[in-house]
């Protein structure tokens, strides 16, 4: 990644809120907030003023407890749920000029279709699992404006063969696969029509432990193969140490540090960060 590179996504000021907030937590001055929780309303505050760049090229973590707003964010990114506030921009659409949460939902839905791919935590979220697995990718194609069954099939063989799922079970529904095989069925998926960018979100999560690796390393192939942008979140920082070059530290809504990883690894700066990178050692 070179410093003068330009980024591929540049996200600025993102708030979500669930809750229509009250006079209590919307003085920014004297916030009184329970963590990111406003007692008096019930407001939660899941994401606070989340600005970062996205290079080409380049896997970016996000780390942070449950609760930090970092899968929030992640819906958001790909307009799962909506931003109450921000912008995003995105240098393979509109020339980057153009806010991605201000577009209709049509054209929200082509960014999914052709810019972006999702890898779910719980891939009930991102496979049908009663379609085979060739059926899944096929989907994501059709989404896409594709309706040549014979290019489809193709394409549905070469993105299970490249995830190592073996060529007798592609046509075999993911509800028959182990929690590993599923989530690189959603891999496959998401890699359908070849997005710039792909979002991972806490994809090892309850997998065994060679099941991790195994995914794992997946990934890192993948990120080498095809010098896909990608942003990872995981609560668990071993996983972002092995795979991301820079991280952002999330805790109540909000980013507290951000660096490079190693540079977050060697020397963290905030307690909360210093009680993560410990809890490697």
């Amino acid at each position: 990644m070179s410093s003068i590179e330009a980024p591929i996504l540049s996200i600025k000021n993102v708030h979500k809120q669930f809750g229509a907030g009250c006079s209590t937590c919307q003085d920014q001055t004297g916030r009184a907030l329970i963590k990111n929780y406003c007692k008096a309303c019930g407001t939660v505050y899941a994401c606070q003023d989340i600005s970062f760049d996205l290079y080409p090229g380049e896997i970016l973590g996000i780390v942070g407890e449950s609760g930090s707003g970092k899968s929030t964010l992640m819906r958001c990114l790909y307009f799962d749920q909506e931003v109450t506030s921000g912008e995003a921009y995105l240098s393979q659409y509109e020339g980057g000029e153009k806010s991605l949460f201000q577009e209709s939902s049509q054209k929200k839905r082509y960014i999914r279709n052709h810019l972006m791919g999702k890898v779910y935590q719980n891939p009930l979220l991102g496979l049908k699992m009663n379609f085979s697995s060739i059926g899944n990718i096929a989907e994501k194609l059709i989404a896409a404006g594709n309706r040549n069954v014979g290019q489809m099939e193709s394409r549905g063989k070469e993105l299970l063969e490249y995830v190592n799922i073996p060529d007798y079970r592609m046509k075999e529904a993911p509800k028959n696969f182990s929690g590993g095989m599923q989530q690189r069925v959603q891999i496959a998926k998401a890699l359908s029509n070849n997005p710039p960018i792909l979002l991972l979100d806490e994809v090892t999560t309850g997998l065994d432990l060679s099941v991790q690796a195994s995914v794992l390393d997946l990934i890192k192939h993948l990120q080498r193969e095809l010098a896909i942008s990608m942003i990872i979140v995981s609560h668990d920082l071993g996983v972002i140490r092995m795979l991301a070059d820079r991280t952002l530290v999330m805790l109540d809504g909000k980013v507290i540090e951000q660096g490079l990883t190693d540079q977050i690894l060697e020397d963290p700066q905030g307690p909360y960060t210093q009680q993560l990178v410990q809890s490697l050692l």
